[in-house]
C-alpha cells in the first residue's frame, strides 16, 4: 500500500473523525480532535486493514513560535544576522522576561504519533491538538501501545502536557525539584542557579548562574561558484 492508497483508505475508515488528512514527503499525516483520540488509535491498531500495531515514537510540539523565522541563512549585511542583532525569542531570555512572539493560527501545543503497520509495511503520523493552552491534556495511549508510557512521560517532562489515564506521569528527564518545562519555546536558556559539586561539603549544591549568554550564528548559504563541484576537466 503506497501513501496515496493509505490515505484513501484512512478517509474511508473514519469519514468524520479526521480534521485533516495529507501527504507530505512521501508520508501520510492525519489530525484528529482530543476526544476521538482513543477511539481512532484503537480502531488504527485492531483494524485488519490497518493493523498499526506498534507506536515508534511521541513527541510534544509548541507552536507558538510556529511561522517565525529568527535566522536569515541566505544572505547577510554588515551588522551580521539577525538573531545576533535583534533576538526575536529565547534565545536571551531569563526566568520572567516575556518573549516577543505570539502565534495564535492554531493551538499552541500538539501530540504527535509515529505508527507502524508491521503487517502491511506502511508508517502514519498522527497529531492532535492539546484545547487549552494553560492546562493542555490529551488522553493516554499507553492502554493501546504500552511503549507510550515515557514517551508521555518525556512530553509531560519537557513540554508540561499532562495525559489523562497515565499509570505514573511524573518527570523522566528532568531534576526532581526542577521548575518549568525545558522545551516549551518561552522558557529561557539561562536559569536562576545552576548546580556544582562542592569539594569542601562533599555534596552537589545550588548557587547562582554564572554563564552568560552567547548567541549561535550560522554558516550564510551561499549560491555561487565556490560552492560548486568541480567536474573532471575542471580539476584538472
Amino acid at each position: 500500500m503506497n501513501t496515496a492508497d493509505l490515505s484513501q483508505a484512512l478517509a474511508r475508515h473514519f469519514p468524520s473523525e479526521l480534521q485533516s488528512n495529507v501527504i507530505a514527503h512521501d508520508e501520510v499525516t492525519v489530525e484528529v480532535s482530543a476526544a476521538h483520540l482513543l477511539s481512532v488509535c484503537t480502531r488504527l491498531r485492531d483494524d485488519e486493514n490497518l493493523k498499526f500495531e506498534q507506536l515508534i515514537d511521541l513527541c510534544g510540539v509548541d507552536y507558538s513560535a510556529y511561522g517565525n523565522i529568527e535566522w536569515a541563512t541566505e544572505s547577510t549585511t554588515n551588522s551580521g544576522f539577525s538573531r545576533a542583532v535583534e533576538p526575536a525569542a529565547g534565545a536571551r531570555l531569563r526566568f520572567g522576561d516575556q518573549p516577543a512572539y505570539v502565534n495564535t493560527d492554531r493551538p499552541r501545543f500538539a501530540v504527535v504519533y509515529h505508527l507502524l503497520s508491521l503487517s502491511h509495511n506502511h508508517r502514519l503520523r498522527l497529531r492532535v491538538f492539546c484545547d487549552d493552552e494553560a492546562m493542555p491534556v490529551v488522553p493516554s495511549v499507553v492502554e493501546i501501545w504500552p511503549s507510550a508510557n515515557w514517551f508521555e512521560r518525556e512530553a509531560f517532562d519537557l513540554y508540561g502536557i499532562l495525559f489523562s489515564g497515565h499509570p505514573d506521569l511524573r518527570r523522566i528527564l528532568t531534576d526532581y525539584g526542577f521548575i518549568g518545562h525545558p522545551f516549551r519555546k518561552d522558557f529561557p536558556l539561562i536559569g536562576n542557579v545552576e548546580m556544582i559539586y562542592d569539594e569542601t561539603q562533599k555534596r552537589v549544591v545550588y548557587q547562582p548562574v554564572s554563564i552568560e549568554p552567547r548567541v549561535l550564528v550560522p554558516r550564510v548559504i551561499r549560491h555561487d561558484e565556490r560552492y560548486h563541484e568541480l567536474s573532471d576537466a575542471e580539476e584538472e
